[in-house]
């Protein structure tokens, strides 16, 4: 239950990759800000507790985790999209139970606040 995992799609984005997720508004596009979102989130884990992480389809690969924020227990599960050169081309992320959701969207504005990033997650409590 460490932070000793690294996602290795994350040093293969594509440059018009997209981001979508269940805590945020929107989708996120291109590589710099993605790999800014992917690596924040994971610096608010405080474990990561693995179901599943593995090659899924002929393009795909998926990850199925526990974690922690301030002590709030969070289900992720991550769906990757590779395009046809075996680049990371699309992710999506989806976040459970929704009062940990809604903790994590707040501390991911928090942040980001001040960057143009910041206008995807919440700014106060809904």
């Amino acid at each position: 239950m460490a932070l000793d995992y690294y996602p290795t799609w994350l040093d293969n984005l594509a440059d018009d990759v997209t981001l979508e997720g269940a805590a945020m508004e929107g989708t996120v596009r291109g590589a710099d800000d993605v790999r800014s979102i992917v690596v924040g989130a994971r610096e608010l884990y405080e474990f990561q507790d693995f179901t599943f992480a593995g090659e899924y389809g002929d393009n795909g690969f998926l990850e199925d985790y526990a974690t922690a924020v301030k002590g709030q227990p969070l289900g992720v599960v991550v769906v990757v999209n590779l395009n046809t050169v075996g680049k990371t081309q699309r992710l999506v992320v989806l976040h459970r139970p929704r009062g940990s959701l809604l903790l994590f969207s707040r501390l991911m504005h928090e942040k980001f606040a001040g960057t143009p990033i910041a206008h995807h997650f919440l700014a106060t409590e809904s």
